[in-house]
C-alpha cells in the first residue's frame, strides 16, 4: 500500500489511482486509491459495489465485515488462473459459464474441486439480508434486499 501513498505523494491528484488487485481493494482505497479494477464482480456484483460504496462514505467498519467474509474469494483473482477461477464462480453463482477460450485450459481434477469447495464455502457463510435471509448476489435474491445506494441495510 505504501506504493498508492508514494504516488499520490509524487503526482497529488493529478491522477485518479485504481488497484488491480481484488484483495489488496479496500486497503488500496483506504489509503487513497479512487477504486479497483475488479475480478469477482462478475460472479459478487452486490458486495464488490457494496464495499466500494460503504468506503466511500466513509463507513469502514461495515465495509470490512463484508471485505473480510470476501478475502478468500478475492484470492482467487491473483492467481495465474485467474480467469478459470471467476468462470467458475460466475457459473456457481448462476451470473456465467465456466467454460475459457483457448489458449486458457479449463480447470480441472483436485484444483477444480478445491476451487469449487472455496466458492460454495464462501457463498455458505455470505452476508445475508436481515429482512428476507437472502443472499445478495442471488440472482432470485429480492431487489429489496439492498437499498437504492446500493449498500447492505
Amino acid at each position: 500500500m505504501r506504493g498508492i501513498t508514494d504516488l499520490i505523494n509524487e503526482t497529488g491528484d493529478h491522477y485518479a489511482l485504481f488497484c488491480g488487485a481484488d484483495n489488496l481493494a479496500m486497503e488500496a482505497m483506504l489509503m487513497g486509491a479512487q477504486g479497483w479494477v475488479a475480478g469477482l464482480v462478475c460472479a459478487f456484483p452486490r458486495e464488490t459495489v457494496a464495499i466500494y460504496k460503504l468506503i466511500r462514505a466513509g463507513r469502514v467498519e461495515e465495509a470490512r465485515a463484508i471485505y473480510r467474509w470476501f478475502a478468500p474469494l478475492l484470492a482467487l483473482d491473483v492467481s495465474h488462473k485467474l480467469v478459470q477461477n471467476i468462470k467458475l464462480a460466475e457459473a456457481i453463482v448462476g451470473l456465467g459459464t465456466e467454460p475459457v477460450r483457448p489458449p486458457r485450459l479449463p480447470l480441472a481434477g483436485e484444483e477444480r474441486r478445491q476451487v469449487k469447495a472455496l466458492i460454495r464455502r464462501g457463498i455458505g457463510r455470505a452476508p445475508r439480508c436481515r429482512r428476507c435471509d437472502a443472499w445478495p448476489s442471488n440472482r432470485y435474491a429480492n431487489e429489496k434486499c439492498l437499498p437504492r445506494n446500493g449498500i447492505f441495510h
